[in-house]
């Protein structure tokens, strides 16, 4: 999708694949408007260490699950970062739920990319803003993840039928990305934020192929803070 933006928007594209030595990519171009990593969330950081330095300043990141500390430890200090609210699947047309926020210096880039393929984004700073709506996206794919493990179905079935379930994976959630984060969050904005995402497509399903993965990562994040979690060590049991 983002390489469509890029290409109807008037850009060249250069591929860089698993295959293919990142160092001699950067030689034969060394100074790119932005270097999207596009890479699954477990393959973020060996990437972020391997980029080479005449591309550090101009990456992009998209992943879920993405807080400044995955960038922070590896000394960028002003990537452009989006979260991603559409979904592509094959044979299907690109699916916006809601407008995706961008920060950071590649933002007009990236939004004009997008735009142009009929895909909504809005300009954020990059700071309380940027880290809200990291925490928010990361709130909305986990809980409904994990708790779709055990409801199955659709978001507002996931709501409408389990309310009470899907509020106390969402602290739980919340918990954990207090303690990454450092901070304590807006946990009505935050739910609010989610039911949002709800009412922009309300048949979207709840657990995909990812969720034990998720739920994976999320209880070891809980071990390493000492969070109880009761809800998702139940569900990993």
């Amino acid at each position: 999708m983002f390489a469509g933006g890029f290409l109807r928007s008037g850009h060249i594209v250069v591929p860089v694949t698993r295959n293919e030595d990142m160092f001699t990519v950067a030689h034969a171009h060394p100074d790119p408007l932005l270097v999207l990593i596009a890479v699954a969330e477990n393959d973020l950081h060996p990437v972020l260490a391997a980029i080479p330095g005449a591309w550090r300043e101009r990456i992009a990141l998209i992943q879920n699950e993405l807080l400044p500390r995955d960038w922070e430890q590896y000394r960028y200090t002003a990537p452009t970062v989006i979260s991603v609210w559409f979904e592509k699947k094959k044979g299907i047309d690109a699916k916006p739920l809601i407008a995706s926020p961008v920060a950071g210096p590649g933002t007009g880039l990236l939004c004009r990319a997008l735009t142009s393929i009929d895909l909504p984004c809005r300009e954020i700073p990059a700071s309380d803003a940027l880290r809200f709506e990291l925490v928010r996206k990361n709130v909305y794919i986990l809980t409904t993840n994990i708790a779709g493990l055990k409801t199955g179905g659709t978001v507002s079935e996931l709501w409408s039928q389990h309310e009470a379930f899907a509020r106390q994976v969402a602290n739980e959630v919340i918990d954990i990305q207090d303690a990454l984060m450092g901070v304590k969050h807006d946990r009505d904005a935050l739910i609010a934020g989610m039911l949002e995402a709800f009412d922009a497509d309300p048949t979207h399903a709840c657990a995909g192929r990812s969720a034990p993965a998720r739920l994976e990562r999320a209880l070891a994040h809980a071990d390493a803070f000492g969070l109880a979690v009761p809800t998702l060590r139940a569900l990993a049991a």
